[in-house]
């Protein structure tokens, strides 16, 4: 019997979710409110819309050979998948048995939810530490904690799974020099990330907020200047680890 989940939309997309040309679903439910999150509608369940695997496996079939010829696979993100989880098992698990690459892009917090059998169907992990220091972390997400992103990585990494860490860099919230040694230190001490990708902060999901009539906390936060940027990936690299 095929579960249902509740998907907010598909895409599918060159080098933003994982190796190569990848479909990625977005599944609607997130437990976090990351303040500068560019996708406010996808916070609740009730955003998306019913779906069942088979429905999504048959979307994802119509991409498998393309998919395949440019090297690329399936991404379950959102929102937040493991709010899922046996939604997401089971279509990570389909995607594997057709032999796609399988991604999971996911904050960790809800990592315990993640059974075996569903860390059997992923290949990578693409991992958002949002923030390296408890306090900012609580901050960042007004919601979530850090230790069990923290628990999460090491369960991975004593599976030997693959990890992509993910930071987004925030003028004023998450930049300062301390926390991002705090991140580059996490990271460091996960012997299966294989790099960290430093994500620039952007106003781009500004007008999902106005749309919903819900307050942009960062309206005038401005992106971070290249220089900033630049000295964020060099502490990372200062600690070993491989930047994008």
């Amino acid at each position: 019997m095929t579960t249902t989940g509740s998907l907010h939309s598909w895409d599918v997309s060159t080098g933003v979710d994982g190796p190569g040309t990848r479909f990625v679903a977005f599944l609607a439910g997130c437990p976090l409110r990351c303040q500068f999150c560019h996708s406010p509608d996808t916070w609740y369940r009730r955003s998306g819309h019913p779906v069942t695997a088979d429905e999504l496996l048959r979307e994802i079939r119509r991409y498998e050979r393309f998919i395949k010829v440019a090297h690329g696979g399936v991404t379950l993100s959102g929102g937040e998948p493991l709010q899922q989880p046996a939604f997401t098992r089971e279509v990570l698990r389909r995607s594997h048995e057709m032999g796609l690459h399988t991604a999971l892009d996911t904050s960790g917090f809800l990592g315990d939810r993640a059974d075996d059998d569903l860390l059997s169907a992923v290949d990578l992990v693409l991992l958002d530490i949002k923030s390296g220091d408890p306090a900012t972390y609580r901050k960042v997400t007004r919601t979530g904690r850090l230790s069990p992103t923290i628990r999460f990585a090491h369960r991975l990494a004593e599976r030997g799974m693959p990890i992509w860490v993910r930071f987004v860099l925030v003028p004023g919230l998450t930049d300062e020099r301390a926390n991002v040694d705090a991140v580059a230190a996490i990271a460091e001490d996960v012997p299966t990330v294989e790099r960290v990708e430093v994500l620039p902060f952007h106003r781009l999901g500004a007008p999902k907020y106005a749309a919903l009539g819900l307050p942009f906390p960062l309206a005038d936060t401005p992106p971070p200047g290249t220089a900033t940027i630049e000295r964020v990936r060099d502490q990372f690299r200062d600690h070993g680890l491989t930047v994008y």
